[in-house]
């Protein structure tokens, strides 16, 4: 075992400023005092922003919230996270439809999220006072970003490879491992988180990492990855496809310590997820909140089709604000779920101070960690209770948290110190005693009540308490070997070794289901010696096993008794390959060349379609697989086609991709061209300048209905505000409080207008089937690019579209943006982006979703 560094304090994840948003997400705030003001129900930090005249983003928390006791009667965890999804949603639809009613008459935009009921709203002093007087408000707060410490590592990190670890992977356990005894577990119990899923909301992961990649959810065995449900960014940092990141490096670290392999992880077994809650150095609310839900409902890439089944076990927070009730409605949301969390306790402490410890960690909800050094001493940094929050005693329990070394993007090692390193050490141990004893997955007060009966009291009553339980230590030192061995041990275990029935070889990475009518499905992988180990509730099992390549096995009815050990072989028998062709449309139903043809879950290698749009596979087991297109980029209107293909002979599967749409169902197809000339002058002109037009239909944009719309010279219809000096255009969705927010951008470029040029409407048609069209004339390009641009905006009454119609570009939009956003910056539809694409005499349609 490595000898590590000097320990160093660890804030990585700790918001190192105040954290103002203090009645964020919860339910318990008292009601505003009657009278005029309605101070009572507004933060200081946004009362001071918006007192300047300008706008600020904040959060409108409401006073109803859902009643998840019936998630809470649930048996299983699936029909728990189910159970907790659909009141969640149920309850944010009605109970937000008032004041979203209220927010689009303002022309305001805003972002909805279920988990809290809560609204993100971008406003001025009068909406802020107006909102505050409403009955169904309980708070509003300025949206905050928390400030991570930078990353030293120059004099820690290790970059020696551990190839010298052992074949099966047992190596010398790090000395957190050791300390809690999660070693020891391994050796009595036989556990080591089988069956059980750890996810973390922090910084991403390196999903790649060699004592990782096992581990994380979507590894489906072969090479390949399914990223969808198993990692989600709404920060939008990591690439767009979905595929997992880490910009710095704490989150690595910590899954590691929950489930890293070679003596790395509590947990080496348990399989991962993860949701990018913090976008890099920062952690910003929007970020949180998204990803709070996405722990609850985990979705594709996209944030779209939730699946509630698919929820994890366990979620690991290692990261924290100042003294607020922010995250207390997600937690409450989690644990109806059965879902277990775990805050670290913050690094802020002086080893002396009191009330040093800081929420979400110190809320009396939340299973809050403090952490200690490998001489059993208490870190200096760990934070103390009593909670300031609530007054509760914190921490709730501490771990190892002083020169912790784990996994670091790189594929290499890091040594850290600090709460956010000792909390992974409880994540991982519920795992361990979740996979030891089955019976207590999902119960949150119970498995509680365990951690703290097996923790080893510290007797540190200098900040209150007793003994066994103060706000220093909390109940004392994490001892997951004396909480596994006080948990009901009722479980038979099942094991086996999975092979091929005709050469006899182990088989690796064979999915093994096993289903009870009560207690719902448990899942593991089989090793690369062919063998599985699963513990059990006593019951009657359907077990279920598949891999690729190979015909789906089947055992019913196996009766698993108390403490039994029941050993399960299998063999499976190969399937036969065929070929599959195909040939590949575009959205209009043109032939597709360049895209991307893959058989999703399967080791068949992707292939690419040619000039002519078709494509072959390489020989595809007999199965029904997902086939996935992706067209090449510039993707324009074209979407990514998913679809289902059962391979059972040769076959042709051609594919239509469809058109690409946003989150609220807005769609691009190119469109038929058909010029509108303009007939009515809009006094326009210059580099940066605006004007308000009237429309003469009402125009609904995302839902909400205008009356008027500004027109700049840069080639953007704005809804919400006339702006100037938007030369720079961005890809969509803009990101940053200075950016333009509720607008079509037919040609969003650095433009001029000048006596050559000119900007025009026209209104064309009866009433009910009008066009009003938006008409640029020769604009010159800022950058003193040859030749102009001419191009329009027409907006249909009958039907809501919008066609964006282009009579000449010199740069065919090399330079500029071209799609539509909503209100609150948070979605859009972007064709295209500083790329050549638009072609004289062409047209794209834009047509309107559900929203």
């Amino acid at each position: 075992m490595h000898l590590p560094p000097p320990p160093r304090r660890r804030r990585a994840v700790w918001a190192a400023a105040a954290l103002t948003a203090a009645a964020l997400l919860t339910a318990t705030l008292p009601a505003a005092a009657a009278g005029p003001t309605p101070s009572a129900k507004v933060d200081s930090a946004l009362s001071a922003a918006v007192a300047k005249g300008g706008d600020a983003s904040f959060f409108v928390v409401l006073k109803d919230q859902a009643d998840l006791s019936g998630a809470r009667k649930q048996k299983t965890h699936a029909s728990k996270a189910k159970a907790a999804y659909s009141a969640l949603t149920a309850h944010a639809r009605t109970s937000q439809k008032s004041i979203n009613s209220f927010l689009d008459a303002h022309k305001a935009g805003h972002t909805d999220y279920w988990i809290a009921n809560a609204v993100q709203v971008t406003g001025n002093q009068d909406l802020v006072d107006e909102l505050a007087a409403r009955s169904d408000v309980a708070s509003i707060v300025k949206e905050q970003k928390y400030k991570l410490d930078d990353v030293r590592t120059a004099d820690t990190k290790i970059t020696k490879s551990r190839t010298d670890s052992s074949a099966n992977g047992d190596d010398t356990p790090e000395w957190g491992v050791s300390d809690i005894k999660a070693d020891q577990v391994w050796d009595k119990y036989g556990a080591r988180g089988e069956g059980i899923v750890i996810a973390s909301v922090d910084s991403g992961v390196q999903y790649d990492h060699p004592d990782l990649v096992a581990q994380y959810r979507g590894n489906n065995g072969d090479g390949t990855f399914t990223h969808d449900y198993n990692f989600y960014d709404p920060s939008g940092t990591c690439p767009s496809d979905g595929t997992p990141c880490d910009n710095n490096g704490h989150g690595t670290h910590t899954m590691g310590t929950m489930v890293g392999k070679h003596g790395i992880g509590v947990a080496p077994n348990a399989k991962w997820i993860a949701a990018k809650g913090c976008e890099s150095d920062q952690c910003s609310d929007d970020n949180l909140l998204a990803a709070g839900q996405w722990i609850l409902a985990p979705t594709d890439h996209n944030g779209q089709n939730p699946r509630p089944d698919l929820a994890p076990n366990i979620v690991n927070n290692s990261w924290g604000g100042d003294d607020t009730t922010f995250y207390q409605n997600i937690v409450e949301s989690w644990n109806a779920a059965g879902i277990f969390e775990a805050f670290a306790a913050g690094n802020d402490g002086d080893g002396v101070t009191c009330s040093t410890a800081h929420a979400p960690g110190s809320q009396e909800t939340s299973y809050g960690v403090g952490a200690y050094d490998s001489s059993g001493t208490i870190a200096s940094f760990s934070g103390f209770g009593p909670s300031l929050v609530d007054g509760s005693a914190k921490p709730n329990i501490s771990a190892p948290g002083v020169a912790v070394e784990s996994t670091w993007p790189g594929s290499s090692y890091n040594t850290e110190s600090g709460t956010s390193m000792a909390t992974p050490h409880v994540a991982g141990a519920v795992a361990l005693l979740w996979s030891a004893a089955p019976s207590l997955i999902g119960n949150i007060d119970e498995t509680r009540e365990l951690l703290n009966e097996g923790a080893r009291d510290v007797d540190d009553t200098h900040c209150g308490g007793t003994a066994d339980m103060n706000n220093v230590w909390g109940q004392g030192k994490l001892d997951i070997l004396a909480s596994i061995d006080k948990a009901p041990h009722t479980a038979g275990t099942v094991s086996g070794k999975v092979t091929d029935k005709s050469t006899g070889a182990a088989l690796a990475n064979i999915t093994v289901r096993a289903t009870n009518a009560t207690t719902g499905t448990r899942t593991v992988t089989t090793g690369t010696d062919g063998t599985y180990t699963l513990a059990l509730n006593p019951g009657t099992y359907d077990f279920a096993l598949s891999g690729y390549g190979y015909a789906d096995a089947k055992v019913t009815g196996v009766e698993i008794t108390e403490n039994q050990d029941l050993t399960q072989d299998t063999t499976l028998s190969s399937v036969p390959s065929h070929q599959v062709t195909g040939t590949v449309l575009d959205a209009t139903g043109k032939p597709l060349p360049g895209s991307t043809v893959e058989v999703t879950g399967s080791p068949v290698a992707p292939v690419t379609t040619n000039a002519q749009g078709t494509y072959t596979l390489p020989k595809v087991a007999e199965g029904v697989y997902t086939l996935t297109v992706k067209p090449a980029a510039p993707v324009l209107c074209n979407g990514v086609y998913t679809g289902s293909l059962t391979v059972a002979a040769d076959l042709t599967e051609d594919v239509r991709v469809p058109a690409r749409s946003d989150t609220a169902g807005n769609a691009c197809a190119p469109a038929t061209y058909s010029w509108i000339a303009g007939t009515k002058k809009v006094a326009l002109s210059g580099d940066e300048d605006s004007a308000k037009v009237a429309l003469p239909f009402p125009v609904k944009h995302y839902g909400v209905s205008y009356s008027t719309a500004s027109v700049t010279t840069d080639g953007l219809v704005n809804f919400l505000s006339s702006r100037v000096g938007d030369y720079s255009n961005t890809t969509l969705p803009t990101a940053g409080a200075n950016s333009p927010n509720g607008f079509v951008a037919p040609l969003w470029d650095d433009l001029t207008l000048d006596k050559k040029s000119s900007v025009q409407t026209a209104t064309t048609g009866t009433k009910g089937s009008r066009k009003f069209a938006i008409v640029w004339n020769n604009a010159a390009y800022a950058n003193g690019t040859s030749g102009r641009a001419t191009f329009e905006a027409v907006f249909d009454e009958a039907t809501g579209a919008v066609t964006l119609q282009y009579k000449s570009l010199a740069d065919r939009g090399e330079g500029a943006t071209v799609g539509i956003q909503n209100q609150a910056g948070t979605d859009a539809l972007q064709y295209a982006y500083n790329q050549s694409v638009i072609a004289d005499g062409s047209a794209i349609r834009f047509t309107q979703g559900a929203k």
